[in-house]
């Protein structure tokens, strides 16, 4: 199905000093972690008896891990029995003030009541030198990086109205769920997925299926079972 529709743009910015210095936000398509890549397209199912594909021939589940930009882990992190230090160059501020760290934290006390809510335990936040504009009527959905189950840390979603908010920093606050992580976390690794999301008002209807409708969901049904890749090949946008 073609998509005729201008792209439109969304526009990060950082310090001047900082412009070279600190890894770009990129496309989530370019972003694609080598577990995926490495993975087979199909693999032997021992219940059906039969080679069958895998989630790296998943349109919805590939589609969600490339939608929007990924913005990256400002340097390097070392984690060493639950410490967690970096060295970075990153210049101090001119004109502008800003965090030189990649970590901050927030309180135990400010997820107190939440499922996060661990004693002596803080909640880690990623720092970010990129502001971001999106255009007019426009917010963006901050979210952990989709379906990266192999990261060791689970960022909090939110989202921020970015055609207003557009000259401050966002930070992102995460929960590092893996205390026998031992490494080294690399710069540039993904630390956020943002998707823009236009702001609309909707409404949910609810209706049992007319006859027409039952007919259309029963051939479709048995199309999907006949022919492998129908949704990439007839529905994928």
């Amino acid at each position: 199905m073609p998509n005729n529709k201008e792209a439109l743009t969304l526009k990060f910015r950082c310090p001047a000093e900082l412009e070279g210095k600190i890894p770009p936000p990129v496309p989530a398509t370019l972003g694609l972690p080598g577990w995926l890549k490495a993975m087979p397209t199909q693999a032997f199912n021992a219940i059906n008896m039969r080679d069958e594909d895998t989630l790296k021939r998943c349109p919805p589940f590939v589609d969600a891990m490339t939608h929007g930009f990924l913005l990256p882990l400002l340097c390097d992190l070392r984690v060493e029995s639950g410490a967690i230090s970096w060295d970075n160059d990153i210049p101090p501020g001119g004109t502008l003030e800003y965090p030189r760290s990649p970590l901050g934290f927030h309180d135990e006390s400010q997820v107190k009541g939440s499922p996060l809510f661990e004693p002596d335990r803080f909640v880690i936040k990623f720092h970010n030198l990129w502001s971001i504009e999106a255009p007019d009527g426009y917010a963006l959905f901050f979210t952990h990086p989709v379906n990266r189950f192999d990261l060791p840390f689970t960022t909090l979603s939110g989202m921020v109205d970015c055609d207003r908010f557009r000259d401050g920093w966002i930070h992102f606050p995460a929960h590092w769920h893996n205390k026998s992580f031992s490494g080294v976390l690399p710069m540039g690794t993904p630390i956020v997925q943002c998707m823009p999301v236009k702001r609309d008002s909707w409404v949910a209807e609810t209706a049992a299926f007319t006859v027409e409708e039952t007919q259309r969901v029963h051939e479709l049904t048995r199309q999907i079972s006949r022919e492998p890749g129908l949704y990439r090949r007839q529905f994928r946008a």
